[in-house]
């Protein structure tokens, strides 16, 4: 990187800064540092619904995969999520949505109070929170990478880099900060990412390169479903990231929560399937081709830093590394925001005593002081990465294992089909998700790797997410819960015509 890649960069990191400082003015209550007052319109939370939804991991762990793999990366992961919130558009957002308007809800957990018990809600909380400080460490490991990669930055001075900046505006302007900035850094990043497309293009002979780069990389690079990420892999991926991205990760709940009706919510969700089916196919096309370019890279992960460095003038390189933080802040600081919501609004009160919340203003001091807290943790995470298995195994196996486990009983909590499912079945499932995952990460690695067919991947996220699912409904099955409370908080989620008459069933 030159004097002008860093005045580009460094002029970004301003403009992320000035937005947060802007969106500032708009929050004046617990409600709008939280939910953007339920007010944000359905393009602004489709669009940051997206960008919330990866980081510069896709740069990292991701682009070693398409250098090694190829195609199959866009199926399993891309499209999966497309589909996932085209199966789930219809079911949870809009739930979301009646939530927040007919309960008064800011955080996501808040519900489950009442549709289980205290017990259960603050089980599936704590582990939560503590989760997503290590996946949240894996997205600054990512940008650290990068900026290493580009300017022989150590990790160290590349988490607190972006970090402060993150730190800065999400403490200051909560979810309106988050959205406005995921829409600048939206467009940022696709400029770099049509920049970069246009590189990878003209040295490869033109356009028709994005037919005939297939004919010249191995021929297990085009195919849909190669080593380990198999079709089981992939259907496996698909219930997991159905259970993300329609809610079951936080930070992406609040973008359907955000929303001011239910349809604006369903908007929402098809707007971010529609760039998940369509945007990644230009972001992954230079990862595709760099075996071409770099045929005897060394380490595969730094394979999409080593084209923009090879392919981009002065500037442009500045631009590009800018789209690749931009996903690393826009996920951070809506994770941090959501984190806070549940802190704030969950685990504190049930410390209490009394179980009550303080006022709305000690409410919105808390949630700004938590947002740093946590953020600040996630960094100290993020500089003992490779204890964990390094951004892979944070990104995928821990958190795409560990997800399953808390997603189940909050997601399938909202639906009448599984009304028998009380407080034990939410409690069981998560243990029973958590025991496997013990299980097969540390007291049978050896036997699972040795499987046939590729299968420890597929087995290390399947395990506990089928293990919750089993037990959440089996133990529902066989000890039907019995909670009016429950009982008339689902007829006021999925009821579309209920009326709105109580903000205090809990």
């Amino acid at each position: 990187m030159k004097i002008i890649d860093w005045l580009v960069l460094s002029l970004y990191f301003l403009v992320m800064l000035g937005m947060g400082l802007w969106a500032r003015t708009k929050v004046k209550t617990a409600n709008d540092f939280f939910t953007a007052g339920g007010s944000m319109p359905w393009w602004l939370s489709g669009i940051s619904h997206h960008m919330s939804g990866y980081s510069s991991a896709v740069f990292v762990a991701y682009a070693a995969i398409a250098y090694t793999t190829g195609f199959s990366i866009y199926i399993w992961w891309a499209c999966s999520i497309s589909v996932a919130l085209v199966i789930g558009c219809n079911i949870f957002p809009g739930r979301w949505s009646r939530l927040r308007q007919r309960l008064g809800i800011i955080s996501p957990l808040e519900y489950l109070a009442v549709r289980y018990n205290l017990p259960a809600q603050q089980v599936l909380a704590w582990s939560g929170a503590l989760l997503k400080i290590f996946d949240v460490g894996a997205k600054w490991t990512s940008a650290a990478i990068l900026l290493q990669a580009f300017a022989n930055v150590p990790p160290l001075w590349g988490v607190l880099i972006t970090g402060s900046v993150t730190v800065v505006y999400s403490v200051v302007g909560g979810l309106w900060a988050d959205a406005l900035t995921d829409m600048s850094q939206f467009i940022i990043q696709v400029l770099a990412g049509i920049v970069m497309l246009v590189a990878v293009l003209a040295r490869l002979g033109g356009i028709s390169a994005i037919w005939t780069i297939w004919g010249r990389l191995p021929e297990s690079h085009s195919r849909p479903f190669v080593g380990q990420y198999t079709l089981a892999f992939a259907v496996v991926y698909l219930f997991v990231n159905t259970l993300s991205y329609n809610g079951g990760t936080w930070n992406l709940a609040q973008r359907f929560i955000a929303a001011p009706s239910e349809k604006a919510a369903r908007k929402a969700a098809l707007l971010s399937a529609v760039l998940y089916l369509v945007w990644p196919l230009v972001l992954f096309f230079p990862m595709w081709a760099s075996p071409l370019l770099l045929p005897h890279l060394q380490d595969p992960s730094e394979s999409y830093a080593m084209l923009t460095k090879t392919l981009l003038p002065q500037g442009l390189i500045g631009l590009v590394l800018a789209g690749m933080f931009a996903h690393t802040m826009a996920m951070t600081s809506s994770d941090a925001n959501a984190i806070s919501s549940v802190v704030i609004r969950d685990i504190l009160p049930a410390l209490r005593k009394d179980r009550q919340r303080p006022s709305d203003r000690i409410q919105l001091l808390s949630g700004r002081i938590c947002t740093l807290l946590f953020l600040l943790l996630s960094m100290v995470i993020a500089l003992t990465a490779d204890n964990f298995g390094g951004v892979f195994g944070l990104v995928i196996l821990w958190y795409g294992a560990l997800l399953g486990p808390i997603a189940i009983p909050m997601l399938f909590g909202m639906l009448n089909l599984f009304k028998r499912s009380g407080a034990n079945a939410a409690i069981a499932s998560w243990l029973a998700g958590a025991i496997a995952f013990a299980l097969i990460k540390f007291v049978f690695p050896v036997q699972i790797a040795h499987l046939p067919g590729d299968l420890t991947t597929t087995i290390t996220i399947a395990g506990p997410v089928l293990s919750s699912l089993i037990v959440f409904v089996g133990v529902g099955l066989l000890w039907p819960a019995k909670n009016p409370s429950a009982d008339r908080l689902l007829d006021l989620i999925n009821d579309p015509d209920a009326s709105s008459h109580i903000h205090q069933t809990t």
